[in-house]
């Protein structure tokens, strides 16, 4: 582990269909654990995904990739190994949470600005051309024409950088990064139609009726501990992706009524009514390996404004880390 890494070169596994032990491992340690001071054994990581029907080699695993990722860093030569988080890994974890946890809260005004990037690839560029669909689709931009994508705001660094990357040894390719707004914005031909709306509208119905009855569980006070932690981390699990695939488009060019609401007021309602109870889990499971759990395990909390949220509970949760 380099000490000085950036942030932005920790690698979060991406999500999956039906979590990895990596990628829920990642999101467990992004909710519960907040401090790169805690020392934490191996051994309490094993117990804590065989909470999820995670076996101990591929806890193991996990443990191993999430090192590779740098997300996680040994500390000292100890048997059985004890881990940490990395600094970088927690401002990251931090950043992510806050952007999960706001998603939906109310969009900034709306000022008609889109970035559209366009490019041109001669044909015997064909793995180059991949390559930028690939990279464009990860920044969120949508094809709205064959060479022409767009995303919705006015911040193109991000795009110009990518572009310049992958494009500029790429003989005969030629790109162009425009701000660009359009004349009939809601009209039919307009750059919703680029998006599939309603596959993301089915998405978020859909979420909202698979947690309903948990819902209404955690309102009512039914939902014990064991339970609460893999319900909590499944809820979470399912929200996070859709700030990472909605386009977050202005209200008016939306079909109404749209169903991000009602998705949202569900995950707050979860995740808020269960946080205690999966934190509580979790230190009764990891402190027969981890005698210190308590003073480091803790679980964010959401607000229903856009006020920040932040880690609450452990007596180290929230300290300064790194």
């Amino acid at each position: 582990m380099i000490a000085h890494q950036a942030a932005d070169d920790v690698r979060i596994p991406r999500a999956q269909t039906g979590s990895s032990p990596q990628h829920l491992l990642a999101t467990v340690l992004g909710e519960y654990l907040d401090s790169a001071d805690a020392a934490l054994p191996s051994t309490a990581v094993i117990a804590i995904l065989r909470e999820f029907g995670v076996s101990e080699s591929s806890a193991r695993a996990a443990l191993s990739r999430l090192v590779k990722r740098g997300l996680l860093a040994t500390r000292g030569n100890r048997r059985p190994p004890v881990y940490h988080l990395t600094s970088q890994a927690i401002a990251k974890h931090r950043s992510r949470m806050r952007h999960f946890l706001n998603f939906g809260s109310g969009s900034a005004p709306w000022t008609g600005e889109w970035v559209l990037a366009s490019f041109s690839i001669p044909n015997s560029g064909q793995a180059a051309r991949h390559a930028v669909r690939r990279a464009l689709g990860a920044l969120r931009f949508v094809g709205l024409y064959d060479s022409a994508w767009i995303r919705p705001g006015s911040d193109a660094g991000p795009v110009t950088e990518a572009l310049r990357e992958l494009l500029h040894d790429v003989g005969g390719a030629r790109w162009s990064v425009m701000h660009v707004r359009f004349d009939d914005e809601a009209g039919p031909h307009g750059p919703a139609r680029a998006y599939d709306l309603s596959a993301l509208a089915t998405a978020y119905s859909t979420f909202t009726q698979r947690y309903a009855a948990l819902r209404a569980a955690a309102r009512n006070g039914e939902v014990d501990a064991t339970r609460a932690l893999v319900a909590r981390t499944s809820a979470m699990d399912s929200w996070r992706k859709f700030a990472d695939i909605d386009p977050d488009l202005p209200p008016h060019l939306l079909p109404q009524p749209w169903p991000r609401q009602e998705a949202r007021e569900t995950f707050l309602d979860i995740h808020s009514a269960l946080g205690p109870l999966a934190q509580a889990r979790l230190v009764r499971v990891a402190t027969p390996h981890w005698p210190d759990a308590a003073s480091w395990i803790t679980h964010f909390e959401a607000s229903r404004n856009p006020s920040r949220p932040e880690p609450t509970g452990g007596r180290h949760g929230s300290r300064p880390s790194g």
